[in-house]
């Protein structure tokens, strides 16, 4: 494709995307202005499903197909990074040395640890009553897998990250949401639907699919991380080229 052609292309799609964000602005309520339409539907129809957290109501109920599809952005970006940076035949594999860090740092480092991992597993579990959920939580439950790196080194992050263990898993949170869905089919509702029992106000057992879809995407997005950063962690500490490797040991 030449560069004429591409240049053409950006500027239709900039244009395109300029005039919907044009008619956008045009649509937009005043500032300061007391109503907001969708706001307090939100809202109203969060409070009728016992579900706490609006944001969650909206991501894992009133909008869950939308949710679906992020959901499976992220685990389609773990599927193509797993097979980009799979070993080829022309790599080796190195023994890691220990990184050098300041043991300041270190001992930071192991006291955060278990910090992180228990704040990442509160998120996830009280997405539907309190700020956070599934996406944030397990991205932090997934930082906290790795800081062990910083803390001790490469290979204590091995022992206790078997890879095959966090692909499953992730594989396992996708296909948990998708059940979930299915169960709305079967209870005679749409696909996704919010047809468990709502439980009670603030509480963990309320808010019907929404904790069970919100602890999928928990258990997804976790998994995920952790998969993604030992790849591009194994690119830069263990897999190198085998004849620059051949050529390293004959110095």
């Amino acid at each position: 494709m030449s560069g004429a052609l591409r240049r053409w292309i950006l500027a239709i799609g900039g244009a395109g995307l300029g005039a919907l964000l044009v008619g956008a602005f045009v649509a937009l309520p005043d500032f300061g202005a007391g109503g907001h339409p969708y706001g307090d539907r939100a809202t109203t129809e969060s409070l009728t499903r016992r579900t706490a957290n609006v944001i969650s109501s909206v991501n894992f109920d009133q909008r869950a197909f939308d949710t679906l599809g992020e959901e499976s952005i992220l685990f389609a970006a773990v599927l193509g990074t797993v097979i980009l940076l799979r070993q080829t035949r022309d790599e080796d594999r190195v023994q890691p040395g220990s990184a050098r860090v300041d043991p300041w740092v270190r001992r930071y480092a192991l006291v955060l640890l278990p910090v992180t991992l228990v704040t990442g597993l509160y998120v996830v579990a009280h997405g539907q009553l309190s700020p956070g959920g599934g996406f944030q939580g397990g991205v932090i439950a997934a930082t906290s897998v790795h800081l062990l790196y910083i803390g001790a080194d490469y290979r204590a992050l091995e022992r206790i990250r078997p890879m095959r263990l966090y692909e499953v898993g992730d594989a396992v949170g996708e296909a948990a949401y998708l059940l979930v869905g299915v169960a709305g089919l079967l209870a005679g509702a749409s696909f996704l639907a919010n047809t468990l029992p709502r439980g009670t106000f603030n509480t963990l057992a309320s808010g019907g699919t929404v904790p069970l879809l919100n602890l999928a995407v928990g258990i997804e997005v976790a998994c995920a991380v952790v998969v993604l950063v030992s790849r591009f962690l194994d690119q830069a500490v263990e897999i190198t080229d085998e004849g620059k490797h051949g050529k390293a040991g004959a110095r």
